[in-house]
């Protein structure tokens, strides 16, 4: 039990660390040049803003710690328990905008410390053995080449702002069987499988960054982190079974109270990361990013006009809202997200 615990706090630490690093990552990925959606210059250009190198370091730090959750508590449990960052950032925002959490955000929290606890308890053993040869190289190349759609679709001049979401999220989660592998390796001191883990692990997570940064230029943040946290969840969970042996069979009534605790768990995260809450730190960064212009890769604004772009839509804003009673005086942050995206956003 003390081995569990030990891996459910690690993953906990290691989400809060994903979770605020990439809320800094999404300011300045709102405002790169468009011309570098899923490309790996698209990260070159970032590389050069430090409060980006920041964020990156950030999850940078999450990664050691998840390997040490993985170390210590099966795939099963350390997945589900990352979703613990979203009640830091309910917390910040509580703290930073004074956005008090409503019966909305109380029941999501419940949810996911309900779900971690009840996955924890009904989890199977962890597992320090897997399949290997045809079946461990066919499970990898079927993920990685589903992550890589987005990218085809790019080259193709297809829409791609959904499709990034969701390969970034099943980029993330071929880096998290990677990493399970890494800290198989580490228990049984095979150090150089450990390091070609770790390795394919960060060339998964370059991907999936790129995919997750790319969805950020076109998506809000509060659209993007539950797509890509359930794609990165429930894919390693559903795959462990067939490739670590830690089987749902394995545990009470068969998995279905497991099951049901992880439906439970992804609902509470899905909801909370859509939160008005929420919502209103990723218009604060909007706000605080509104009128920069968008630089190109040798940093000169790209966009000259774009700082004039703001009071305008300021203006329309103030018109929209002196209008008569026949709209409503007072709208949700959650529904004036979803309406500045609509009409910002494109496809």
């Amino acid at each position: 039990m003390l081995s569990l615990l030990i891996g459910v706090l690690a993953a906990a630490g290691a989400s809060t660390l994903y979770s605020l690093g990439i809320g800094v990552q999404s300011i300045d990925a709102r405002v790169a040049s468009p011309e570098h959606t899923l490309r790996i210059s698209l990260l070159t250009q970032l590389l050069r803003r430090g409060r980006w190198l920041f964020g990156t370091a950030m999850t940078a730090l999450g990664w050691p710690l998840q390997i040490v959750a993985l170390l210590f508590a099966p795939l099963e449990v350390v997945q589900p328990a990352l979703a613990v960052g979203l009640l830091v950032l309910l917390a910040l925002g509580e703290r930073m905008l004074g956005e008090k959490p409503g019966r909305r955000e109380l029941g999501a929290t419940f949810a996911i410390v309900a779900g971690v606890a009840g996955v924890a308890a009904l989890a199977p053993a962890r597992q320090t053995h897997h399949v290997g040869g045809f079946a461990l190289l066919a499970v990898f190349a079927a993920l990685g080449v589903a992550a890589l759609v987005p990218f085809a679709a790019q080259m193709l001049r297809r829409p791609i702002a959904n499709l990034a979401m969701i390969g970034a999220g099943l980029a993330f989660a071929w880096g998290a069987l990677a990493t399970k592998l890494v800290a198989d390796a580490a228990s049984g001191e095979r150090w150089v499988a450990a390091l070609g883990w770790g390795a394919a692990a960060i060339v998964a997570s370059v991907v999936g960054l790129t995919a997750e940064m790319s969805a950020l230029q076109k998506r809000p943040a509060i659209l993007v982190a539950p797509v890509v946290f359930v794609a990165q969840t429930f894919v390693p969970i559903m795959l462990a079974p067939l490739v670590f042996h830690e089987s749902f069979l394995h545990t009470p009534a068969s998995g279905v109270p497991l099951l049901a605790c992880l439906i439970v768990l992804l609902t509470g995260a899905t909801v909370l990361a859509r939160s008005p809450a929420l919502l209103a730190i990723s218009q604060r960064r909007e706000r605080d990013v509104a009128g920069q212009p968008t630089l190109d890769g040798s940093g000169v604004a790209a966009n000259p006009d774009a700082r004039t772009a703001a009071p305008t839509q300021l203006t329309v804003r103030s018109d929209v809202a002196a209008e008569p009673a026949r709209r409503s005086t007072t709208t949700s942050p959650g529904r004036s997200g979803r309406e500045n995206t609509g009409a910002r956003e494109p496809t």
